[in-house]
């Protein structure tokens, strides 16, 4: 066995460790303001409740539900009832009769009637020398102007009597038709006709 040398070995100092203490207090610092800054936020965010009324108790009553203990403090506020409004009635448009015709003069339904009565005198004489189809035209001129005669009104004087004689020359001048319509008219019923038309002319005084 040979002697070597052995190597001679030495314990250097180890360098020391770094210090971990200022990002330990900067890690803590970081923390402790997000915690302030979470608080502000919850403080202003979260709702917050009314402070609690003088003499309330601060734990509410096994007993007593908090509806019940609302309602049995709350002041009673008086209720006023709506008043009813009242419907407008349906507005009944209201009838309204005509008002009576006023009664004309006499000179006025005079000057009414006069052209269509004598009419009625030109219209017979001409029916007195015709016969047949022309005698027939001439009596139904002569039969719408009696129709103008009914349909006026008269006077209240001699409405009556006006009415009257109007239907007896209307009635002469249908039979006067009838017998035109065979030939030659009949001279008595020309004659009456003729005389129911002077009736109404002395009747407005014509």
């Amino acid at each position: 066995m040979t002697d070597e040398q052995q190597p001679d070995i030495r314990w250097a100092p180890m360098e020391p460790a770094p210090s971990n203490r200022g990002r330990i207090a900067l890690i803590v610092g970081l923390v402790v303001a997000a915690l302030v800054v979470v608080g502000v936020l919850l403080f202003f965010l979260l709702p917050r409740g009314e402070a609690p009324t003088p003499g309330a108790s601060g734990s509410p009553s096994p007993s007593a539900s908090p509806t019940a203990s609302a309602s049995a403090t709350a002041t009673p506020v008086p209720t006023t009832e709506p008043e009813p409004t009242t419907t407008p009635a349906p507005s009944m448009t209201p009838v309204t009769t005509p008002p009576p015709v006023a009664d004309p003069s006499l000179p006025a339904f005079r000057a009414q009637v006069q052209g269509w009565l004598d009419d009625a005198l030109t219209g017979l004489d001409i029916v007195g020398e015709t016969s047949g189809q022309d005698a027939v035209s001439v009596i139904d001129s002569l039969q719408d102007d009696a129709q103008r005669l009914a349909e006026s009104a008269a006077p209240g004087s001699i409405e009556a009597g006006w009415t009257d004689g109007v239907g007896a020359y209307q009635q002469a001048l249908t039979e006067l038709r009838s017998s035109a319509e065979g030939g030659a008219p009949a001279s008595d019923v020309l004659t009456r006709t003729r005389q129911a038309a002077e009736n109404l002319r002395t009747l407005v005084e014509l």
